[in-house]
């Protein structure tokens, strides 16, 4: 009585560990069901008996077929889904399915293939690992060659071989497999009369894939294989192939079986920039994945359009590299415009030579006269504006000498007391001349725009305020402006050497306090340029000039005592003014390719050196000669010591 109760004990132990690896129910699921399937060691047979259940379908199970299985998933499956999964388990432990009239047989792989396995067609090619046959046409190569070159993709259970009378294939496998060497035979099997072959790749690298051929064919060089011609075409992603027939026939099998595409998630590279700006390049990389995505996406559907979409481009500004998360064929394209984009760029030296000659002369002769009366109420003068003091102010002036302007001043009457009267000649004569000589030099890249400025900030009174409110609170409000000499330059170089020329020239100069033109604040000169110009490498050009030469002359008198012959003069006052103006903007662009940088660095190291070794020769007042400053000489300052040799303990 106590084993039959252990007996029983075992069998409903049994039972429900039985039960409790399988979580789908007996009951066969309707169309669009789902259910999940979870097995953990068990029987494989169990496996078959719930596969049937599910799905409706018959098997006859070989006596060979045993084993344990184990299935862990985590989502629910429908019936279609999970027959094609049975099938996958049965090709993982070495078994295959063989449908026939209303059963299916399930035999071991050593013996499936002669067993009445289903004829697959275009139409119908079967799925997942279905075991299915199939017969290939070959149109253009020999499909006795492709045997040796396509058998090492079959299982060892599978079948391959030809039939050279029709030139076809005949290929016993699992359905997903010979989808896939159909995709290879239809890359191989193409016209190659030719003696060079272009073979496009789709998702390896042109460059990649010939490094690796290339040591493949140099391991092989003893069997032939030198003959063979191997060029990687970049821009395109395609090889040049060249040589006999039969090795171009290898050698595309090769290439159609390795140019497959990576996971479907993309990949991540980080690429280092040489001359390029990693941050600037972003936004042009962003745009043109963006197009190529969209131009992608096109010909693409679900999960692959939205893998081609998920794009990332980042920019390390401490390293200069760019992080760039893409897919391979996209990565391909974005490294070859990143190739393209990061280039050296040249850059420009531009000599500037700035000449102005001007002459002011201004001259001045005049007659003034005044009187009061003995109550000094009344008064008769003759004064004209612009002409300097009045005499009647000069009468009435306590201090009439420290009140006279420049030049020379005659003057005779009475300044004090009453009846005043005067009489005062003035005659003054200025003469202002200017050479002024600038030569900037900027040195710019490619497309970058520079400025050099050198000048004073001058400050200018805005305003100013006197009283508030009654009360003293004197300010001043001031407005500081630049003045000097601007120079901003935007070079562009063009194909033969040409540079375009985005320039904007500016130079001006406080006029001096002792000028004959007054005003009520500082003045100053102007002359400014803004233009494009085309030059050609190491060219002079001229920007522009004013050559001007401008006479004034101004008479002031009484009417009709001015114009009496000779005693006129006592009534009028006369001026001249003549100014003349010599300006002319020169510029020198040149390219600085090679060791041009050096050679003009060189130049002007030296140019400014002499310049001090002559002024130490003419000396300093007052001190010794040695304190003038001086550059070092160039070659000497800026050779390289030897590095130090290690000296041992023994030394």
């Amino acid at each position: 009585m106590k084993n039959k109760k252990m007996n029983i004990v075992s069998l409903f132990t049994a039972a429900w560990l039985m039960l409790s690896t399988l979580s789908v129910s007996a009951v066969q699921l309707a169309d669009g069901e789902t259910a999940m399937l979870n097995m953990e060691n068990t029987d494989i047979n169990t496996l078959i008996s719930t596969v049937a259940d599910k799905t409706g379908r018959n098997f006859i199970v070989d006596p060979r077929v045993k084993g344990k299985v184990t299935i862990i998933s985590h989502q629910a499956i429908t019936r279609e889904e999970l027959y094609q999964t049975f099938l996958s388990i049965l090709e993982v432990h070495g078994f295959a399915a063989i449908p026939g009239d209303g059963v299916i047989k399930i035999v071991p792989d050593s013996t499936a293939k002669q067993s009445s396995i289903r004829t697959a067609t275009r139409g119908a090619p079967g799925q997942g690992d279905e075991l299915v046959t199939r017969v290939v046409m070959v149109d253009y190569v020999n499909a006795m060659q492709l045997v040796p070159i396509l058998r090492p993709l079959i299982p060892q259970q599978g079948h391959m071989a030809a039939f050279p009378s029709s030139n076809v294939l005949i290929v016993s496998d699992r359905a997903d497999n010979i989808a896939r060497i159909m995709q290879l035979i239809k890359r191989i099997d193409r016209p190659s009369n030719d003696d060079v072959e272009v073979i496009a790749l789709q998702h390896a690298s042109a460059a990649e894939m010939v490094r690796v051929l290339a040591s493949l064919r140099k391991s092989n060089s003893g069997k032939g294989a030198a003959a063979q011609v191997l060029v990687a075409d970049e821009r395109t992603n395609s090889i040049l192939l060249g040589g006999n027939k039969s090795e171009r026939l290898r050698l595309r099998a090769l290439i159609a079986h390795l140019d497959t595409s990576t996971d479907d998630g993309g990949n991540t590279q980080v690429i280092y920039l040489k001359y390029a700006d990693a941050a600037s390049l972003v936004p042009v990389l962003t745009g043109v994945s963006a197009n190529l995505s969209k131009a992608g996406g096109k010909a693409k559907k679900g999960a692959a359009a939205r893998a081609a979409s998920n794009i990332s481009i980042q920019a390390d500004e401490n390293t200069n590299s760019l992080v760039i998360t893409a897919q391979p064929a996209l990565m391909r394209s974005l490294q070859s415009v990143i190739r393209q984009l990061d280039i050296r760029r040249a850059q420009v030296l531009v000599e500037a030579i700035i000449a102005e000659i001007s002459s002011t002369k201004t001259s001045e002769l005049g007659v003034q006269f005044g009187s009061l009366d003995t109550n000094n109420t009344g008064a008769i003068s003759s004064e004209f504006p612009g002409t300097g003091p009045g005499v009647l102010s000069l009468a009435f002036g306590t201090d009439p000498v420290t009140s006279l302007g420049g030049g020379l001043n005659i003057g005779i009457g009475n300044a004090s007391g009453d009846g005043r009267f005067g009489v005062l000649l003035r005659a003054i004569a200025s003469d202002d001349d200017s050479n002024l000589l600038s030569t900037p030099n900027l040195v710019m890249l490619d497309n970058e725009e520079a400025e050099i400025i050198v000048g004073q900030n001058v400050p200018f009174v805005t305003g100013s305020q006197q009283t508030t409110g009654g009360l003293a609170n004197p300010f001043q409000t001031i407005q500081r402006q630049d003045v000097g000499l601007t120079l901003r330059v935007k070079p562009q170089i063009n194909e033969g050497d040409a540079l375009k020329l985005d320039i904007t020239q500016e130079i001006s100069s406080v006029v001096p306090d002792n000028s004959s033109v007054t005003s009520a604040d500082i003045i100053t000169n102007k002359r400014s340029i803004k233009t494009s110009v085309l030059v050609d490498d190491g060219e002079i050009i001229m920007l522009g000039g004013l050559i001007s030469d401008d006479l004034t002359e101004g008479v002031s008198k009484v009417p009709v005592l001015g114009d009496i012959p000779l005693l006129g003069n006592l009534f009028r006052s006369r001026t001249t003014r003549k100014v003349k103006t010599n300006l002319v903007v020169f510029l020198h662009p040149v390219i600085l390719k090679g060791n041009k940088s050096q050679l003009y660095t060189s130049r002007k190291y030296n140019y400014i050196r002499a310049k001090q070794l002559a002024a130490r020769e003419d000396g300093v007042n007052l001190l010794s000669d040695d304190v003038a400053p001086i550059l070092p000489e160039l070659d000497k300052y800026l050779e390289i010591p030897p590095p130090y040799k290690e000296v041992s303990a023994a030394e």
